[in-house]
């Protein structure tokens, strides 16, 4: 009986996990999981282990904390002797020098339908963007960005309510299937990458700017805005001078007699929170005011009931 495929797995966000568990259900010796050191979290700023670090601790299995893949982190990829290495949302680019330590490459999970969206933030740059599908592809890792070759790809209907969070919860256990029948064919010698064809658009990492809602536009556009920046950077707005968080929306096209950025409040047992933007009403469902929790948009606007000055800037 031929010896398991030896595989180097490389990934830090929760999204990741799941692929990790694929790959040990599948039957590969995972030699050892390459990960980011350790980062603050929370308000005491504890230095806690990275989701897929927790999960390889848990499994038994060698992790190399690495902010980068250096020569350091280079040697110690060479000492496990992995024949392949499957990445997933590692967080840095891996040089053309680590390219070559694993016979078979890097093969990339990659959360878009290459060469849609390459780059950081794939999924919710599809949102932002109002696809009707994405997907999620593997390929061979190369120096540019997201550019190999692809051996297999899946679809996934984006839903009207989806937020980035959810998209990434679906995908990342479709990809996790895909990524170990991807590594399954690798093994079988019957993977063939085929060079990626059609339009490419890019998806940098977004920034906190990035998550800033615009009430000029129209209300489509921003609700997929916040639903594509959430949970991570999240929405917000700028109310009585400070940050105001916004976690849903909905659309409201019965509405159209405000001016964008102004905000009708109703009470009572239909209390809503209802804001102009630069076609019609957006009900704000999920609201946070600065120095407060999360809260339903309809517990904010009970509380707000008379007043009739509120402008969102």
């Amino acid at each position: 009986m031929a010896a398991a495929l030896r595989v180097l797995f490389a990934g830090t966000p929760a999204v990741a996990v799941p692929s990790l568990d694929a790959l040990i259900d599948a039957g590969f010796d995972v030699v050892g999981v390459l990960t980011r050191p350790d980062a603050p979290l929370g308000r005491k700023k504890v230095l806690t282990p990275s989701p897929v670090a927790a999960r390889a601790e848990e499994l038994g299995l060698p992790v190399i904390r690495a902010a980068k893949v250096d020569d350091e982190a280079i040697a110690a990829i060479a000492a496990l002797a992995p024949d392949v290495a499957a990445i997933v949302a590692y967080g840095a680019l891996v040089p053309a020098r680590a390219l070559t330590v694993p016979k078979h490459g890097w093969i990339n999970l990659h959360f878009s339908l290459l060469p849609a969206w390459r780059g950081a933030a794939p999924v919710q740059h599809a949102v932002i963007a109002g696809d009707d599908i994405t997907g999620a592809s593997t390929f061979l890792l190369e120096t540019g960005l997201d550019t190999g070759p692809v051996y297999g790809t899946l679809t996934e209907t984006v839903r009207p309510e989806d937020t980035s969070g959810d998209l990434l919860e679906r995908l990342s256990h479709s990809g996790a299937v895909l990524l170990a029948q991807t590594l399954s064919a690798v093994d079988a010698g019957a993977a063939v990458p085929v060079p990626q064809e059609g339009d490419i658009t890019l998806a940098p990492k977004l920034t906190i700017d990035d998550a800033r809602v615009d009430w000029q536009q129209p209300a489509l556009a921003i609700r997929r805005r916040i639903n594509g920046v959430t949970p991570e950077p999240g929405a917000w707005t700028i109310w009585d001078g400070a940050r105001f968080k916004i976690g849903a929306a909905t659309l409201r096209s019965d509405v159209t007699d405000l001016r964008p950025g102004q905000v009708r409040f109703t009470g009572g047992g239909d209390a809503a929170a209802v804001v102009g933007t630069g076609s019609h009403g957006l009900e704000l469902l999920r609201v946070q005011p600065a120095g407060k929790k999360m809260m339903p948009g309809a517990d904010w606007a009970r509380g707000l009931a008379n007043r009739e000055d509120v402008v969102f800037e």
